[in-house]
This record gives C-alpha cells, sequence and structure tokens, in this order.
C-alpha cells in the first residue's frame, strides 16, 4: 500500500519489511522512525537534478552527443544527492526533459 502510494520505492519497501519482520511494527512507523519517506516534490527533484547536472558536464555532452547511457550515470547522482528519496520514476522523466532542452 505505501509502495503504490508512492510514499516509498520498491527499494525502500524491501526494508520495511525486513524491519517488520524483525521488530513487528508496522510499515507506517517504521518508515517515519526511519525517514524513509520518498520524495516525489518535482520542485525538490529538479533542485537535484540541476545539482547532478553543474556537477557533471561532461556526463551531459555525452549524453547530448548521442550517448543514451550517460543519463544513468546522471540518474544514480541526482539518487546520490537524494540520500535514495527521490522518486525514481520522475527523476528520470525531469532529467530527460531538462536534459532534451526543457
Amino acid at each position: 500500500m505505501i509502495i503504490d502510494g508512492g510514499q516509498i520505492s520498491g527499494k525502500m519497501g524491501k526494508e520495511v519489511f525486513i524491519e517488520m519482520f524483525r521488530s513487528g511494527k508496522s510499515p507506517s512507523v517504521i518508515v517515519k522512525e526511519k525517514g524513509l519517506v520518498q520524495v516525489s516534490d518535482a520542485g525538490a527533484i529538479e533542485g537535484f537534478i540541476e545539482d547532478a547536472i553543474a556537477k557533471n558536464p561532461k556526463s551531459v555532452a555525452d549524453f547530448k552527443a548521442g550517448n543514451e547511457a550517460a543519463i544513468n550515470f546522471l540518474k544514480g547522482q541526482v539518487m546520490k544527492l537524494s540520500k535514495g528519496k527521490a522518486n525514481p520514476q520522475l527523476v528520470g522523466k525531469i532529467l530527460l526533459h531538462k536534459l532534451k532542452g526543457g
């Protein structure tokens, strides 16, 4: 339910499941205690993306030169900057839009 609702990612869901098994706590309690809420705010994600683009001009140039795989490196950098909390689907969508001149 919290994965389907976009509150946490699938990866975070695995962590929550393991903790549920260990502690017997409910998923919502674990998410709050561990600060696992996924960032789906487009403005916050854009900030992470702008930072990743600014710090990685070679990867941006590689992508614009036709190396489609370079976007995966940039997505990884965005996830790193967000400490794994950014919504990966939204990151991909916004990043692609920005790199294609949006």
